[in-house]
């Protein structure tokens, strides 16, 4: 094998500094080889959402659930699920968070409504231009609503926090603008009416069924990701061993032989 004049300008590496490299091309590389698996399952787990999520929105409608079965579930066990609520609408306690839609820059127009059993749900009746004032409702209708049941958002937007006081939302945190409105036995969630529930609602705005049901899907790139670089760390560590052993054997001949290149004698002096 061909000497390698490279190799030779250093010594090979001690056994501490062997173990440690050692340690860290492992580390490395089961560190990259379980965040790969881990997008694995997390892929799995978002297709298994999506396909549950495009179930519910297409399926026909059930009744939204009260307290009791709200609590005696998750509440991933609700999310997106089309429901209908009937109720009569409480006036005077509209409250608008900023929106950006296919319609523009408006708001999201949420309505309170009185359940017979007298909790109150949210209902997102739609997206309204800003300087659009809706009709007061009547208190007295009974009146149907269809739609899908989200889950609150709470805190406000990004690097923007809801201030009630000032009345800025930046999210539908049902329990800030229930608390902020007075509202007792609001139920945790709301409902975002669609197209036909809108139109029942007696106005040209808001327009409702603009749900926007899409999840970001990149686990698959991640996991490539995380599994390219646990190939890399192994080939370099299959490098790292190949030229470590390189430079043993060359210092292993070196110490072997005398400074004009002939073999060192073994035999033992016994005088």
């Amino acid at each position: 094998m061909n000497s390698l004049p490279e190799a030779a300008a250093r010594r090979p590496h001690g056994p501490i500094a062997t173990v440690l490299l050692a340690v860290a091309f492992v580390s490395g590389f089961l560190l990259f080889l379980s965040l790969g698996l881990w997008q694995v399952q997390r892929l799995g787990w978002k297709h298994d959402l999506i396909a549950r999520v495009e179930a519910r929105v297409h399926a026909a409608p059930v009744s939204a659930p009260d307290a009791a079965a709200w609590q005696a579930s998750a509440p991933v066990d609700h999310e997106y699920r089309r429901v209908s609520v009937r109720g009569r609408w409480l006036p005077g306690l509209d409250t608008r968070t900023q929106a950006l839609s296919e319609a523009g820059a408006g708001y999201w127009l949420l309505r309170p409504l009185h359940r017979a059993d007298g909790s109150v749900v949210l209902v997102n009746l739609g997206f309204v231009p800003e300087g659009w004032e809706p009709p007061a409702p009547d208190p007295d209708a009974t009146v149907e609503v269809t739609g899908l049941l989200r889950l609150s958002e709470p805190d406000g937007g990004f690097l923007r926090r809801n201030a009630p006081e000032q009345e800025r939302w930046y999210s539908r945190d049902v329990q800030a603008i229930a608390t902020h409105r007075g509202l007792t036995d609001a139920l945790p969630y709301f409902i975002d009416a669609d197209a036909a529930s809108a139109v029942q609602a007696g106005t040209p705005w808001p327009r409702g069924g603009l749900t926007v049901v899409r999840f970001r899907d990149n686990h698959l790139g991640y996991a490539l990701t995380w599994f390219a670089l646990a190939l890399l760390v192994a080939f370099g560590a299959w490098r790292f061993a190949l030229e470590e052993r390189r430079i043993r054997r060359h210092w292993r001949q070196r110490n072997t032989e005398l400074p004009d290149g002939s073999p060192q004698s073994r035999d033992v002096d016994t005088r």
